[in-house]
């Protein structure tokens, strides 16, 4: 499917990746950006709109699919990450629910929120911005590792019911970015602009699962084999 053209609605659109996601559909001739924000502002990019949204407030979801029902690309892209001390820390129960709120029970509801307006715009696709977190848990992320390995699980499920309608479910799975999430840290970081730019050549070329950075790759590939790299981890 060409990103020329296409109606493409963005959560968590207002900065980092979303904001990157909107930019580049932008670049690539898309007819429409949505952007799903909390907090909309009179204060708009040329050729992007604001549209009112909290993930984790299932009717904000499905009023914003009843708003644009044009959307033929939805991209599951907010997404919140907690610190905790350890798994040990008393606050990772409540950290945890906070987490699963955004990063899976809102991935969820907007699915099911646009899945239908994708099936009468002929299928279309949806892009779930996942991680490497998925396959390689870091102690001080475990919250945020578990949410994102449950969207896993999630997007594999989604992409074989939806097949029925035509709607292709892209899983893309990125180490650290150079956002906001991860200021003040010391590592390497993708690009988001980058990042945004492959996760759509992607859906050109239809792929179901993009792998977008060497560590990444270097994870999944590890699965396979007799020492995992989640049971032999780099010093993090």
């Amino acid at each position: 499917m060409k990103i020329l053209d296409s109606v493409i609605f963005i959560t968590g659109a207002n900065r980092g990746l979303g904001l990157a996601f909107a930019r580049e559909a932008l670049r690539r001739g898309a007819k429409k950006v949505y952007a799903g924000v909390r907090n909309p502002t009179d204060t708009e990019v040329h050729g992007i709109t604001q549209v009112k949204l909290d993930v984790t407030d299932r009717a904000t979801a499905e009023a914003a699919a009843t708003q644009c029902s044009d959307t033929t690309i939805l991209v599951n892209n907010a997404g919140i990450a907690r610190l905790t001390s350890s798994t040990l820390d008393p606050s990772m129960l409540d950290a945890t629910r906070d987490i699963f709120e955004t990063n899976f029970y809102g991935l969820i509801s907007v699915s099911q929120a646009f899945a239908p307006v994708l099936a009468r715009n002929g299928g279309g696709a949806i892009i779930n911005v996942l991680s490497d977190a998925v396959w390689f848990s870091r102690p001080l992320l475990a919250a945020y590792s578990a949410s994102k390995s449950a969207a896993w699980s999630f997007t594999n499920a989604l992409r074989i019911e939806l097949r029925v309608q035509k709607t292709a479910v892209l899983g893309l799975h990125v180490s650290f970015m150079d956002t906001d999430m991860t200021h003040g840290f010391e590592m390497k970081k993708n690009l988001p602009q980058a990042v945004a730019a492959a996760a759509f050549d992607g859906v050109e070329a239809n792929a179901e699962e993009l792998l977008i950075d060497e560590f990444t790759r270097e994870v999944k590939q590890s699965l396979s084999s007799e020492q995992p790299l989640y049971l032999d981890p780099p010093e993090i």
